[in-house]
């Protein structure tokens, strides 16, 4: 999924990426997830018990049935187990991947 922010960078996760990763879920875009969807992925399975050991066609019909307080809240759960400090590389393309890090 596209992003608007400069080639090459690195961008805070934010919820908007965690709602790009919800929506690749959620319409089963694919089975190709960048090493940052990934990431926001796992930690949706730390923060919801109910998809820990679901695929990601599961997960997707999950994050479908919540209504959208449910769902603002999860991405709030999400932002917040993956902390302000973690970043997701940004390469030319601008599609999120590469490794999630810390801010040192």
């Amino acid at each position: 999924m596209k992003r608007a922010c400069a080639a090459g960078s690195d961008v805070q996760v934010s919820e908007m990426l965690i709602v790009d990763t919800f929506t690749k879920l959620i319409f089963g875009e694919g089975s190709q997830y960048s090493d940052g969807e990934l990431a926001i992925i796992q930690a949706l399975r730390n923060v919801d018990a109910n998809v820990t050991l679901d695929s990601h066609l599961d997960m997707g019909a999950y994050l479908r049935a919540l209504g959208v307080r449910e769902m603002t809240v999860l991405v709030g759960q999400v932002r917040g187990f993956m902390g302000t400090d973690m970043v997701l590389s940004v390469p030319a393309a601008g599609l999120v991947t590469g490794h999630p890090q810390r801010l040192h």
